[in-house]
């Protein structure tokens, strides 16, 4: 939780902590276990490797794979809750699928963006809102958006549209996905971790990023420590493959919101020096990447999660995520690089 001068200083931060009903017990590998119920025994080679990987690297990381087709589930560092930044942008939008599913939404209903709904960091669609008038769009293009560019508007715009984080935390709990939380919306969630209370004023220009270089060192780095010790968007690795897995067969949502979800992330535009850079040529890759705010030379959240298909079919859920390290951004990327090719090269046995 965030604690320390970052709250004092900024009592709206308040709205920026988990629920209390998101904690989650200490037996989380047992309760993982209960949940996923791994069907098959991994392969031993592939599980030393991944441990190497993990053991080696310097600084809180966590890997776990899923095999879809044969049942075995690998973690190493995976049941720790790290954060996912745009990560989650996975969750809004299952949500939002779930929600077409119902009849309650579909991908073609109209959706405009005004200087209203704008964020922070990175939401190229803000360029598409000109002259005081809002970009007209459809669910399915902010979806593309969200989860091809990491836009957080269209994210942010979803997320509302569908109800609110508690609609987002329902779905994962109906769904059973295990430890993973969901955090108050892009504002709130980057404004708490840099020890700033939400303005919307920060939504325009670099304002918010002039705000946050004018905080007192300690009241930054008071919410970031906070921040990355108990994400309030924090996930286990372990849960995010387990989930991933279901997807892929199928077990979350309809078929043509799996198919559609799925081809989606195939076209991300992100990462491509992640687990991408690792794929082999015949191999698909459909994933979401996930970034946090950087301080001192450590990033809150460096990620990678998705679903790595072999040319036979079988399928790979896969989950790298980097909660802290000073390490500099080729070695993590590198770590997501040997993931990959340690599941390519076992793959088949």
């Amino acid at each position: 939780m965030l604690m320390g001068c970052a709250v004092h200083e900024n009592p709206q931060l308040a709205a920026y902590l988990p629920a209390p009903s998101y904690k989650v017990s200490l037996s989380i590998p047992a309760a993982l276990k209960a949940i996923f119920r791994p069907t098959a025994a991994a392969p031993q080679e592939l599980v030393s490797s991944l441990d190497a990987l993990v053991r080696n690297f310097n600084g809180v990381a966590g890997v776990s794979v899923a095999s879809v087709d044969q049942g075995w589930l690998i973690s190493s560092g995976g049941e720790r809750k790290l954060p996912q930044q745009s990560v989650s942008k996975l969750w809004v939008t299952m949500t939002v699928l779930d929600a077409i599913d119902q009849g309650k939404l579909s991908l073609d209903t109209p959706v405009s963006i005004g200087r209203e709904d704008f964020t922070v960091f990175h939401q190229p669609i803000a360029a598409l809102v000109k002259n005081g008038q809002p970009y007209n769009a459809t669910v399915g293009e902010l979806i593309r958006r969200a989860m091809q560019m990491s836009d957080n508007t269209c994210n942010d715009k979803l997320l509302r549209l569908v109800g609110g984080p508690e609609v987002v935390r329902d779905f994962i709990a109906r769904r059973g996905l295990g430890p993973i939380r969901f955090g108050p919306g892009e504002r709130l969630l980057q404004a708490g971790t840099a020890g700033l209370a939400w303005r919307p004023e920060y939504s325009m220009g670099n304002a918010f990023a002039v705000a946050r270089a004018r905080l007192a060192p300690a009241v930054r780095r008071a919410a970031f420590e906070a921040y990355v010790a108990d994400p309030p968007d924090g996930a286990a690795p372990l849960a995010i493959a387990g989930a991933l897995a279901r997807l892929q067969r199928g077990e979350l949502l309809s078929p043509n919101s799996t198919s559609w979800l799925i081809q989606t992330m195939a076209a991300a535009r992100t990462g491509r020096a992640r687990v991408r850079a690792a794929v082999p040529a015949g191999w698909g890759y459909a994933h979401k990447t996930g970034t946090g705010q950087d301080l001192g030379g450590r990033t809150a959240g460096f990620n990678d999660v998705g679903i790595l298909t072999a040319p036979d079919g079988r399928a790979y859920a896969v989950a790298v995520m980097v909660g802290d390290t000073a390490r500099p951004v080729r070695e993590r990327q590198l770590l997501m690089q040997q993931v990959a090719a340690a599941i390519v090269a076992n793959h088949g046995r």
